[in-house]
């Protein structure tokens, strides 16, 4: 079944309203909140609602959850071909994140934590946390991108799971009504026993540490978390509770499939923004882009300019395909990891490489454009390093495992 990169026309009015709604709310505040920082965006509850109105306008599926989760992976030799909840919402996080990546961050019910819920939510699960604004711990002290050596503990006693470890670079953590925690059910059993719980924030138990102080997105709260016997019933735990050793790290790895493409539009939709703001400076400048004439004969940064355009509309494409290979349910942990490391890199090339082009505008606060070079630099390091992603498309493309190649 081969990808058709056109654009879905059910797509065209959700993304349209999308990209207006960025454009006249996110921009407007962007230098506002990236100035105050830890200040909270009032602004953020009306959008959030206005969210929810765009979202319900849609016909492509309110989640990732709303397709059937218990069918066979489709073959690459079917005629049918779907595009639907993944390639959504990768779509509508560029849109947003054009707008501001920080405070795309901190839109109630927008959190990386919704991505992991539709991921792994049954359906029950699901109708009680899906429209819930939910943040995601996985980090750890000592553990940063490597998810498999979390230490945090979820031990089970009656009818709950009692939750104790400390968590940090938490996106939301304060702002959040629920918390994803990445957790180990049994140490013994190794990275197989690694579970996600959903733990509303208001648990006797969870206590807020720290806020972080940051290069970027700093409209988004950024926490440091302990968890202190907090206790939550057996049904927060997502997907199943089995623990499969011979699947290992498998399970948790279908969160950071879906969740990944949607970093990296992230990524996407800054390194857009900045296109286009050096693009509108190019032009003041004089300096002509010509799509019909070679590189080489153009003015230099004419040519960087067609350069940086050439590497956004690979990582724009990759990360297309991880989302399209999602909604038609063909394995995509490697096509998920490029996506990631591509767009990761290509952001932070991108911007700051407009801020140098476009000079002593680039480097003040006259534009958004330093703004873009401090934002997208958190894209090629959260949901795994560039290093990380590079050692999971090698696992992957010389069928490997983490133990074979580390």
């Amino acid at each position: 079944m081969a990808i058709n990169l056109e654009l879905p026309k059910k797509f065209v009015p959700f993304l349209t309203l999308a990209h207006e709604f960025a454009g006249n709310y996110l921009r407007p505040i962007a230098r506002k909140y990236d100035l105050a920082e830890h200040d909270y965006p009032v602004e953020m509850d009306v959008i959030g609602a206005a969210y929810d109105a765009i979202n319900a306008t849609s016909d492509m599926g309110a989640s990732v959850n709303s397709q059937a989760k218990d069918e066979p992976a489709e073959s690459t030799d079917s005629k049918e071909n779907k595009n639907g909840a993944n390639l959504n919402s990768v779509l509508a996080m560029a849109e947003s994140c054009w707008g501001c990546p920080g405070l795309t961050l901190t839109i109630p019910g927008q959190g990386l934590g919704n991505s992991a819920i539709a991921a792994v939510a049954n359906e029950e699960q699901y109708k009680r946390f899906g429209n819930k604004w939910a943040a995601m711990a996985i980090t750890e002290p000592g553990c940063g991108s490597d998810s498999a050596a979390i230490k945090t503990t979820a031990i089970p006693d009656g009818d709950e799971y009692v939750i104790n470890g400390e968590k940090i670079f938490a996106t939301a953590a304060s702002r959040a009504s629920h918390i994803v925690v990445w957790a180990t059910v049994d140490k013994s059993l190794g990275r197989a026993a690694i579970k996600s719980f959903v733990v509303p924030r208001d648990t006797p138990g969870v206590n807020l540490i720290r806020v972080e102080h940051k290069l970027g997105i700093k409209a988004s709260d950024t926490c440091a978390l302990i968890f202190d016997n907090v206790r939550v019933p057996k049904s927060n735990l997502l997907g199943s509770p089995e623990v499969n050793v011979e699947k290992g790290f498998a399970g948790v790895m279908q969160t950071f499939d879906n969740t990944r493409p949607v970093v990296a539009s992230m990524s996407i939709g800054v390194a857009r923004g900045a296109l286009e703001d050096l693009l509108e400076i190019l032009n003041e400048a004089g300096i002509e882009i010509s799509y019909d004439k070679p590189a080489h004969v153009q003015h230099a940064a004419a040519a960087e300019y067609l350069r940086l355009e050439a590497d956004y509309e690979a990582a724009y494409l990759l990360t297309l395909k991880a989302a399209w290979m999602a909604d038609n349910k063909i394995p995509n942990s490697r096509e998920a990891s490029m996506a990631k490391a591509k767009a990761g890199r290509m952001g932070s090339d991108v911007t700051l490489r407009a801020i140098e082009l476009a000079g002593l505008y680039g480097y003040s606060q006259r534009t958004l454009l330093e703004k873009y070079g401090r934002d997208t630099k958190i894209f090629d390091i959260y949901e795994g390093t560039q290093q990380i992603q590079q050692l999971i498309v090698a696992r992957r493309t010389l069928n490997l495992t983490s133990a074979q190649l580390k």
